[in-house]
């Protein structure tokens, strides 16, 4: 999978590295309003070791509300503007919405992230089949305000698998190129703290959808709850879930703490490949 001017190394972890240009995500929101300075922050997650820098102009931690078209327009495009006038670097737009994807791709992003995995929006494949670029897709239950109101399964690893499976065959159906696509289980979007770590235990169970799988656990709330860490105390533990789903397989992350994931990283690639 090609993202831009970025081919992934086997057996070299692929980070993607976040970039919020919203004032109410859980982490960094705020820090990046102004978009010369969100482009400083993208060259800056670069020289950290990001491969692909993840832009998100619409916050979707539970129970965030939706934004118009137009204001997540205002918040991302000249932020990726920004960018492109300093750097060619790999660039995803995080967005359910295709006119969000159309107009962030016309302005030098090179694949989208969608939460929804098309759901939110029906013109979103098609969108993304015409440009040709990677999307990912990924699992969640309901919307950003409804999502933790309902975290029971059967069998989560069953059903989120059957999701991101069926949503995969409507992507291709669509145009998408199947070396194009990428499915991320939703860790932390309408699951249980026991669901996340079910579907991190048996991650590998996903490959028989045969796309590479993207696993984001940075500093979320599932591992608080698990553990009792406050949001500030939950690198090191983020990180032992990278390097466990690393064994099985995944090399796709997406990540807060970029400097500090590559360093770890570097060394568990370096290890399994001994």
């Amino acid at each position: 999978m090609r993202i831009g001017t970025y081919t992934p190394k086997p057996g070299r972890s692929t980070l993607f590295g976040i970039l919020n240009v919203t004032p109410d995500s859980f982490f960094d929101g705020g820090q990046f309003l102004d978009p010369k300075q969100a482009a400083e922050r993208a060259l800056e997650l670069h020289e950290e070791g990001a491969d692909v820098i993840d832009i998100g102009g619409e916050s979707t931690r539970p129970f965030s509300d939706a934004i118009s078209v137009e204001e997540e327009l205002r918040r991302v495009i000249p932020v990726i503007e920004a960018i492109r006038m300093q750097s060619t670097l790999p660039i995803s737009i995080d967005t359910r919405k295709a006119e969000v994807a159309k107009q962030a791709l016309g302005a030098g992003a090179n694949m989208v992230n969608d939460v929804s995995a098309g759901l939110n929006d029906s013109d979103m494949f098609s969108v993304v089949a015409k440009a040709r670029v990677p999307i990912c897709l990924m699992h969640m239950r309901g919307t950003p305000p409804s999502m933790q109101q309902d975290t029971v399964y059967n069998d989560v690893v069953a059903e989120v698998g059957a999701f991101l499976k069926d949503r995969k065959a409507k992507a291709l159906a669509a145009g998408i190129e199947n070396a194009n696509i990428l499915i991320d289980p939703g860790i932390g979007f309408g699951k249980s703290p026991e669901g996340n770590l079910a579907l991190l235990q048996k991650i590998e169970l996903f490959q028989y959808i045969e796309s590479p799988i993207l696993v984001g656990t940075s500093r979320k709330s599932f591992i608080g709850k698990l553990l009792g860490y406050e949001v500030k105390d939950r690198l090191e533990p983020g990180l032992a879930t990278l390097s466990y789903v690393r064994r099985k397989g995944v090399e796709y992350f997406r990540i807060h703490d970029v400097a500090a994931t590559r360093r770890y990283l570097n060394m568990v690639d370096r290890l399994e490949a001994a």
